[in-house]
């Protein structure tokens, strides 16, 4: 059986401020089972940076995440703000911003789907080669963030024992490795 499109028959919203939209929507499936309340959220579009230094090490940055109850070790990034409209414009100020390094070229890796079950937001990885430090970090309020410098070649040794938790990140970081030509096809 080849599955079919399903249809929205409700949306509603349940809650609503600067950093989600949270809605409830009814759908109908294909066969016809109606699925209420099916939970949607609207983030807003994510860049992700996988920054290469010109001695192969990676920069990331190293903060709190409540999900996780502990600090944890990820790529640099964050949110595209409303009225940017280029994602690489976007990923060169919050990795400068978060780490106060800056690269001479920036490009487009992957636009990917962070959740499409529940989110209709996209997660832009970006690759900058060539970081290096060249002010200091300009940070958001309650951000506290560190920086780390680690070699390639650790950060692919440990990726199967978890030394990057998010998902994301780990896929937008082999993607850019394989566009950098530092990994096969």
């Amino acid at each position: 059986m080849t599955p079919r499109p399903w249809r929205r028959t409700g949306n509603r919203t349940v809650h609503r401020d600067r950093w989600v939209h949270l809605r409830a929507e009814a759908w109908e499936t294909g066969a016809g089972a109606v699925l209420d309340p099916w939970y949607m959220l609207d983030w807003p579009d994510v860049v992700n940076v996988v920054a290469l230094t010109p001695e192969d090490g990676l920069v990331l940055v190293r903060q709190f995440r409540p999900g996780l109850g502990r600090m944890a070790l990820e790529l640099p990034g964050g949110i595209v703000e409303p009225g940017e409209a280029d994602p690489v414009a976007a990923a060169r100020r919050e990795f400068t911003e978060e780490t106060g390094y800056d690269a001479p070229a920036f490009r487009l890796v992957a636009t990917l789907r962070n959740d499409p079950a529940h989110a209709g937001n996209r997660v832009h990885v970006v690759l900058a080669e060539g970081a290096v430090p060249t002010a200091a970090q300009r940070l958001d309020h309650g951000e506290e963030i560190a920086v780390e410098v680690l070699p390639l070649a650790t950060i692919l040794a440990g990726l199967a024992e978890g030394l990057i938790g998010n998902a994301n990140h780990v896929g937008g970081l082999l993607l850019a490795l394989r566009e950098s030509g530092r990994m096969g096809p």
